[in-house]
């Protein structure tokens, strides 16, 4: 479905094409159009020399021989008497020496014009008999009920036995028992539909063993490197076997006097299984090679250019499979002339309808060029947490915290002001801690300092942004801010390291006689033991020495102090169960 909706509007453009095209093909015959209507109609449809030629196989074909005689530029008596056996010799040698293609006859009433040849004649292709080539010629003459048709000549006519003779003498079903001869079936005979069935096999050996011969060569190759064996060519061996064997089996094919109409519909079959195995592999190809150089950029770290590489695939594939379509729409008969001068009407119908796509379509394009985002990045979209899971062609897919799907345009995203959590290149940390009401002057000076100590000492902060400060007196109690950058671009990591510090800062609190303070509405009844006199003396004495031998470190360390107690501190603690020695 998600494909399907990324080739609609290509899929939709070429629909819109091809209703231009048969608008202006209307538009450019409607003046002949009317004369058509005017003519009489020809019920056997030989008014152009292609109908000519398809009306008469059909005939043959449905055993219609009477019929098929009124194909033939004769007499009347002439076909009453020789216009059956010379129908089945005509067709005889057009499914067993016609050379030419039916694709290229005309189909215009007056004919195509061709050099040296009059212009009530067409030459539709030759009869090749050995060493005797004679042209197939059809002349146009004028029939009284209805107008002029196309019939064959009477020269080509004329050297139709003597050819018939000829090719007697080489036609295969000589050598085939005759019941496989009688024995019609969609009016070919049986022994030809036999052939064509047992070749398939064939053609698929002998294809399957082409391959393992080319593959010989590298295989041998890398055994002599000593290199790896990769099985890269496997993700394109399907499709060559395609190829292959459709190529293999049209030459086995070429030896079989298939009839002519049979061999044109067999030779439009393969063209289009020839086409299709070709997109086919291109698509392989494509999907193997950019594959390749997008895990080579994100190995070098290139992950937006990964991504890009990612969406040109996707788009370089529906182009792929615009072009096979119109292929196998050209091969199948189709003017794609008309087609393609309507593309751009169908063009212009799909920008104005299809504004939104195109624009996600280059916002994407606009987000990978920039490297905005990238797959696997956690990101805030106006509000909203996730990790981005792929950019397509239309939208972005984002997988929230609450783990379920978000999809952004693209058109919408590359207005958005996106928060990219993971391009920070360390984690801020900043809480605000609060101190009982009762703590001294002299607590909070060693809590301040003994805090600094352990923000330069602890090698996950850095130092030259660690400050504390006592950044205000809210009602009752002291607030201290702390505001550093811990070295970690891991979440995980950074909520280990924050708990680490947090804890740090409660003991140092704790070994200043203090605590933290509880601004709540709650009443205690139990007995409050208040400040720990013993610790706030020995807190306020260590204060007092810092005072005597001048060492007080305030406002701040000083930068030698700073240098020799950087990166002291043992992280993890030592009674951390992922400490080295716990371990």
């Amino acid at each position: 479905m998600n494909a399907f909706r990324k080739i609609s509007p290509l899929i939709l453009c070429l629909a819109l094409s091809l209703s231009s095209s048969a608008q202006i093909t209307q538009i450019l015959q409607g003046a002949e159009g009317q004369k058509e209507k005017a003519a009489p109609s020809d019920p056997l449809g030989r008014q152009t020399p292609n109908g000519t030629l398809f009306g008469f196989l059909q005939a043959m074909q449905a055993g219609n021989n009477q019929t098929a005689t009124q194909y033939l530029q004769m007499s009347p008596a002439r076909r009453a008497s020789q216009g059956e056996r010379l129908a089945t010799q005509l067709k005889g040698l057009l499914d067993g020496a016609f050379v030419g293609s039916l694709k290229v006859i005309s189909g215009n009433p007056e004919g195509s014009v061709q050099p040296g040849i009059p212009s009530d004649r067409e030459k539709i292709g030759i009869f090749s008999v050995d060493d005797t080539e004679a042209d197939v010629m059809l002349a146009r003459v004028n029939d009284p009920s209805v107008g002029r048709i196309w019939l064959f000549s009477a020269d080509t006519l004329a050297r139709v036995p003597e050819l018939d003779d000829q090719l007697q003498a080489h036609r295969v079903e000589t050598h085939v028992p005759k019941v496989l001869v009688k024995t019609q079936f969609l009016g070919m005979s049986a022994w030809i539909w036999i052939a064509l069935l047992l070749a398939i096999p064939f053609a698929i050996a002998l294809a399957w063993l082409v391959i393992k011969v080319i593959l010989l060569p590298l295989v041998a190759w890398r055994r002599y490197r000593k290199q790896p064996q990769t099985a890269d060519w496997r993700t394109v061996s399907a499709p060559v076997l395609l190829v292959l064997t459709v190529v293999i089996h049209r030459i086995l094919v070429s030896f079989i006097s298939m009839p002519l109409l049979h061999r044109h519909y067999y030779f439009l079959t393969g063209r289009v299984v020839l086409i299709i195995g070709m997109a086919w592999l291109a698509l392989r190809a494509v999907s193997r090679g950019m594959e390749t150089v997008r895990l080579r950029a994100i190995s070098r770290g290139s992950t937006g250019t990964g991504s890009l590489v990612l969406l040109g695939q996707r788009i370089l594939k529906v182009v792929l499979v615009l072009f096979a379509s119109l292929a196998v729409l050209g091969a199948l008969g189709f003017n794609l002339t008309t087609a393609l001068a309507g593309l751009g009407i169908g063009g212009l119908a799909i920008g104005f309808g299809a504004q939104k796509t195109i624009e996600n379509l280059f916002g994407g394009i606009s987000l990978l060029g920039d490297e905005v985002i990238r797959v696997g990045d956690a990101c805030n979209f106006n509000g909203r947490v996730g990790t981005v899971e792929d950019i397509s062609l239309r939208s972005t897919r984002i997988r929230t915290l609450e783990r379920t799907e978000l999809s952004i345009p693209n058109g919408t995203l590359a207005t958005m002001n996106i928060e990219n959590y993971s391009r920070r290149d360390k984690f801020l940390f900043n809480p605000n801690l609060g101190l009982r009401p009762e703590t001294t002057p002299d607590q909070l000076r060693y809590v301040l300092s003994e805090a600094r100590r352990l923000l330069y000492e602890h090698p996950k902060v850095e130092t030259v942004s660690a400050r504390i400060r006592l950044a205000g007196m809210e009602p009752g109690w002291p607030v201290l801010e702390v505001f550093t950058y811990l070295l970690t671009v891991d979440p995980a990591e950074f909520t280990a390291v924050r708990e680490d510090i947090m804890l740090r800062l409660m003991s140092i609190v704790e070994d200043a006689g203090t605590g933290f303070t509880f601004p709540s509405q709650n009443v205690y009844l139990s007995r409050n033991p208040g400040i720990d006199k013993e610790r706030a003396e020995q807190a306020e004495a260590r204060v007092q020495q810092w005072r005597e031998q001048r060492q007080l470190p305030f406002p701040d360390f000083t930068p030698a102090q700073i240098s020799e107690i950087r990166d002291s501190l043992s992280y993890p603690a030592p009674d951390s169960a992922i400490h080295p020695d716990n371990r």
